[in-house]
């Protein structure tokens, strides 16, 4: 750990919060940091800059405590374990604690809800939400890109879903079920294992969980060689 000067942290908070950086204006719960933490690790990484309010002003915070809940969180209230970083910067002679959290390696990682339940957190804008149980499991996924030059065989039903995604952008899973006139069970189905081939991903927009195109230009070469591959 090592403690840096001004500067550098003036211009982080002029962000604001946002999907890699949250802002906490002081840690009390280790159980609810440890959301924070989950939230960061399942989507691409972030960091929490600590003795800072909401609105951006500088409170400062006695490092030491903060310090051992925060590591605490990793530890006890993650699954499974993270590791975080810290470093403490001097900003008007107050400490700021920037904490930060790297992309998990194994996925999904989960921490107790106010219930005392195990859940999995993503973070959104400049929020954690609960993940959706599709994505969780399209979390446990290897996603890579089907090769361009094997001929991939989707069903009528894969195709109807790709096809309505070039033209919409994105539909809720039971929008999808609903299209398709499939069951949830079929439909989850479907996207894992199209993400799994990197063409469709989920993605969160005004509180709900859209499937969407992960490569539109990948899907359209699936779509064409499909379709190709049927004459």
């Amino acid at each position: 750990m090592e403690i840096k000067r001004k500067g550098y942290i003036e211009s982080l908070i002029e962000q604001g919060e946002h999907v890699h950086q949250d802002f906490k204006y002081q840690i009390t719960d280790a159980r609810k940091i440890a959301r924070s933490i989950s939230a960061f690790a399942n989507n691409s990484g972030g960091h929490l800059l600590v003795g800072v309010k909401d609105n951006g002003n500088i409170v400062g915070v006695s490092s030491d405590e903060e310090i051992y809940m925060i590591e605490q969180a990793a530890q006890m209230y993650c699954q499974p374990e993270q590791q975080v970083h810290f470093k403490i910067f001097r900003v008007a002679g107050k400490n700021v604690l920037k904490v930060d959290i790297d992309e998990a390696k194994e996925k999904p990682v989960k921490a107790p809800d106010d219930n005392g339940q195990w859940r999995t957190y993503y973070r959104v804008a400049d929020e954690n939400v609960l993940a959706s149980g599709t994505h969780v499991k399209v979390m446990q996924l290897r996603s890579e890109p089907a090769p361009s030059d094997v001929v991939i065989n989707l069903t009528d039903k894969e195709q109807q879903l790709l096809d309505y995604l070039q033209d919409h952008g994105g539909i809720t899973m039971s929008g999808y079920e609903r299209l398709a006139h499939i069951s949830f069970h079929t439909a989850q189905q479907t996207i894992l294992k199209l993400c799994e081939m990197g063409i469709v991903e989920i993605q969160y927009h005004n509180g709900q969980s859209l499937i969407v195109l992960a490569d539109e230009k990948q899907a359209d070469k699936v779509i064409r060689r499909t379709i190709l591959s049927s004459y």
